[in-house]
């Protein structure tokens, strides 16, 4: 089955989050750190981290999934989310590795 790519913006609850977390935020951005990983190392995350916009801080992620399913369970289950919310974007891979 081919892949399906996306790229993912996680909006943070504030434009300041990324220099005045809270200890408890802190904690699940830990949590949500921890939870990638995995898939970060099988290959379904091709990268993920912080963009250090000058308006404000926000995460990205390049995912690629069997299905936009899976890629809604993912992100259903991430410490993060309901803390700071998603956009998700359907993306082609015009260039890719492999």
């Amino acid at each position: 089955m081919n892949k399906q790519y996306f790229f993912l913006k996680l909006n943070p609850p504030r434009p300041t989050f990324g220099t005045d977390m809270t200890f408890d935020e802190r904690l699940i951005m830990e949590e949500h750190i921890a939870y990638w990983l995995p898939y970060v190392n099988d290959g379904t995350i091709i990268v993920q981290g912080p963009v250090f916009d000058p308006n404000g801080i926000y995460g990205i992620a390049v995912a690629a999934v069997d299905s936009k399913e899976y890629l809604d369970h993912l992100i259903a289950n991430d410490p993060a989310n309901g803390m700071s919310n998603y956009e998700i974007y359907q993306m082609s891979a015009a260039l890719k590795q492999g």
